[in-house]
């Protein structure tokens, strides 16, 4: 029988990773989350650290972040009040050195070195594209597929020729390959290579520790098995646990917050996401 959409498991992963991305991408946002990494901070000191920000374009932001559950503003008194990350938020953090680690290896080279933070914020643009994290799934989890099918399980309810334009703005990125029209599409290696970011995501956004990320039926090691919680349900979201560094399965190096606003020293090797600044 033909599958005519994703199964609903999927889709709520799907849709909880496409909201995590959703909350980081946005424009100064990440560098206001490393801003806020150590302990909470007044107003005034949160601005002296991001101060290319002018007062009116940091206060929405912060409230944003504060909105999604990210950071937290505590009123200590009529006078006093601090932000600093919630659990959630800080549990969040260990996914950025990977995002780091996938921009160095498959980003096309800049013309002069890029900060690990200009890294993620090129990263985050390329998989916040329109359906990408649904397209990515399927060819992972499907191998070749035709934009036919793909339009099937990605966008049942819309007319198939729909699934071309983010089909092809991943092709251009270099995230998706094919061999031309009416051939059937493909994972290239940047977008296999995405495996422990998005796994990563994925257990984070559905509260489970980031080492069960190595566990993910689609984006996980299939050489380690264990017994895991089931990846996705409509049930309430549990508390993640506490990991203070991002372990996936992959090898990766201590970071800390202060090297994500230091120039990376890896040059890329593979040529994606088109012109770089």
């Amino acid at each position: 029988m033909t599958t005519t959409a994703l199964p609903p498991d999927t889709g709520t992963d799907i849709a909880r990773v496409t909201e995590a991305l959703a909350m980081i991408t946005p424009r100064w946002n990440v560098r206001i989350m490393l801003a806020l990494s150590g302990p909470p901070v007044r107003y005034s000191e949160l601005a002296a650290k991001v101060s290319w920000l002018q007062n009116g374009q940091l206060h929405p932001k912060v409230k944003s972040l504060c909105d999604v559950g990210l950071v937290e503003r505590t009123e200590h008194s009529g006078r006093h009040v601090t932000y600093g990350h919630t659990k959630r938020g800080a549990d969040l953090l260990p996914v950025l050195p990977l995002i780091v680690k996938w921009a160095e290896e498959h980003l096309e080279q800049a013309d002069h070195p890029l900060s690990a933070i200009e890294q993620i914020e090129d990263s985050l643009t390329l998989l916040t594209r329109r359906h990408a994290a649904a397209i990515l799934w399927v060819l992972k989890s499907r191998g070749d597929v035709s934009g036919r099918a793909l339009a099937r399980i990605v966008m049942p309810s819309s007319d198939w020729t729909n699934v071309y334009p983010p089909l092809r703005q991943l092709v251009a990125d270099g995230l998706v390959d094919t061999g031309g029209n009416g051939q059937p599409y493909r994972l290239s290696a940047a977008g296999d290579g995405l495996g422990p970011v998005l796994g990563a995501l994925s257990a984070w956004s559905a509260g489970q520790p980031l080492d069960q990320a190595a566990q993910h039926p689609v984006w996980g090691n299939p050489q380690t098995k264990t017994a895991p919680r089931p990846w996705a349900s409509s049930q309430p979201r549990p508390a993640p646990a506490a990991l203070p560094q991002a372990r996936t399965g992959h090898s990766s190096p201590t970071w800390h917050n202060r090297d994500l606003f230091s120039h990376a020293t890896k040059a890329a090797t593979t040529a994606v996401g088109g012109p770089r600044r």
